[in-house]
């Protein structure tokens, strides 16, 4: 087999990165050489490559799917914001600027040359390339610059299978909608739908499927039901609202479990940190945004941030900063990771980021950062410091600088540059993406938390695996696509390539005369 498909969706967080995960590992079960693809994303979530790139978490989990390291290949173009009207833009891992959606038109040709050129790429060298779309397939107003959806799809000549969330409501109106919206060269390449978080009695929907067909001549080729053991985010903040328990609340070990805030800042980056800890038995973690909260829990997290600035105004203008600064008084537990590190600072120069100069930082540890033109980001490896010799990995993604050693104990030894983070009392920072997801280290943690605050029913789990619980996760979902799924008409859209003679659907929406091509679920 060889080939390439999109899935594109209704809306943004329809499901598309996890389905193309599921999708990736189905095919990589069979043997095939698989790889994701996603032209241009827009998140603050990234991973760091092999060779010092950077590209989207969501890419970064699908090449996990395929059994493959993460590439710049797979995602080479990634916007990521700093404000509402301004992005940071990556491509094929380096960071190229900034832009505002305004001026964004002056380089689309010049990124749609990237992508067709990385996508053609690709195709030589797998077996199959399974592409991700951008929010809705529908942006009209986008259209003429669209480089990851419909513009894609036309300019690589493949199929596109549409995804709706039906947990939103209304989904087969946004599934036949966003079909109609399409001018007919596009409509003509959507030859599917697929149904995602479906809950109840497949009967009750099916008419509805039927119907569908019958208004646009498409198939459904699959409902997935809603999986309540599922719990991996797989791209941005959309899917981190306040109040929301993040991973799997596992059963304890003792007889008392540890609470841990994690502080959504409102450019939150990088929330995988956070899975790593909600992976351990008897920890429960959860995104907050109010003092009582961060106060109240066993341990408070200040994860990273695309706009280390902005996001700690808003954080004093929440009194969230008197929160952090009375626990670090009180010797309750914080846990600061890059851009929350960088907030932990005597003061902030930043020139880049926010353009904002010289701005007071918490104080809760005798730093200063510095923010510099170009962006630090690679792999790192290295020790506890002090605490024995197990190799601990992670990666980093910053501009800001340490301008002086920092004089407090060292959090962890880097094995190429030297003594990294701190370690004051009970606040623990570190400049380190990943640090978490290291079994010692978060070990550690957890233990010392613990004593803290007295918990001494609380037992640290000895063998806690962070990278299987995830794989775990991407089985489940691989799982639900070979229940669920129309796998064969999958299977012939890679094979055959764009069905022919799909009808085109107008906004008058007259049934479309078309041959009966429901499939639905298995």
């Amino acid at each position: 087999m060889s080939g390439a498909l999109l899935i594109g969706g209704t809306s943004s967080d329809a499901g598309k990165s996890l389905l193309v995960a599921g999708l990736c590992r189905v095919l990589h079960r069979r043997g095939l050489s698989v790889a994701p693809f996603k032209a241009q994303n827009m998140s603050n979530n990234s991973v760091v490559t092999a060779d010092g790139g950077e590209i989207g978490r969501a890419q970064g989990m699908q090449a996990f799917a395929c059994g493959l390291a993460p590439s710049t290949r797979f995602n080479p173009v990634l916007l990521k914001p700093g404000s509402d009207r301004r992005s940071q833009v990556v491509v094929r891992g380096v960071a190229d600027g900034w832009i505002t959606a305004t001026d964004y038109h002056s380089r689309r040709a010049a990124l749609a040359d990237i992508v067709a050129s990385e996508l053609a790429s690709l195709r030589g060298d797998f077996d199959v390339v399974v592409c991700e779309g951008a929010g809705s397939i529908a942006e009209i107003n986008l259209r003429a610059t669209d480089i990851a959806n419909m513009g894609l799809a036309a300019a690589a000549d493949i199929p596109v299978v549409v995804v709706g969330d039906i947990d939103r409501g209304g989904v087969l109106a946004h599934l036949l909608g966003s079909v109609a919206a399409l001018p007919p060269e596009d409509q003509s390449r959507v030859a599917g739908f697929l149904i995602n978080k479906f809950r109840g009695a497949q009967s009750i929907l099916d008419p509805g499927l039927r119907q569908l067909h019958d208004l646009c001549g498409r198939p459904t080729l699959g409902v997935i039901p809603w999986a309540d053991d599922m719990w991996l985010d797989a791209e941005d903040s959309l899917s981190s609202p306040i109040g929301r328990a993040i991973g799997p609340s596992i059963p304890a070990l003792g007889s008392q479990r540890i609470t841990v805030a994690a502080i959504r800042l409102p450019r939150l980056s990088n929330s995988t940190d956070l899975e790593a800890l909600a992976c351990e038995p008897g920890v429960d973690v959860r995104w907050v945004d109010d003092m009582a909260s961060v106060a109240a829990a066993d341990l408070a997290v200040l994860p990273g941030t695309r706009a280390t600035v902005s996001d700690l105004a808003w954080l004093r203008a929440r009194g969230l900063d008197a929160a952090l600064i009375d626990r670090a008084a009180h010797g309750r537990p914080i846990v600061a990771v890059c851009g929350g590190y960088q907030m932990l600072a005597r003061r902030i120069d930043d020139t880049v980021e926010s353009g904002g100069g010289v701005v007071d930082g918490l104080g809760l540890l005798d730093i200063d950062i510095v923010f510099d033109e170009t962006k630090l980001v690679r792999e790192v490896r290295g020790h506890l410091d002090g605490a024995g010799e197990d190799a601990i990995t992670g990666y980093e993604i910053h501009h800001g600088r340490l301008t002086r050693p920092a004089p407090h104990p060292h959090w962890i030894v880097d094995d190429d540059n030297g003594p990294e983070g701190c370690v004051v009392g009970a606040v623990w920072g570190t400049h380190w993406h990943g640090l978490l997801a290291n079994g010692a280290v978060r070990r550690a943690v957890l233990a010392e938390v613990a004593d803290r605050v007295g918990k001494t029913g609380f037992v640290v789990a000895p063998d806690t695996d962070v990278d299987a619980a995830r794989m775990a996760q991407i089985d489940l979902i691989a799982d639900l696509f070979t229940a669920h799924v129309d796998l064969a008409a999958i299977d012939g859209l890679l094979a055959d390539g764009v069905p022919r003679s799909l009808p085109t659907v107008t906004l008058g929406l007259a049934p479309a005369s078309a041959p009966e091509r429901h499939v639905g679920s298995r």
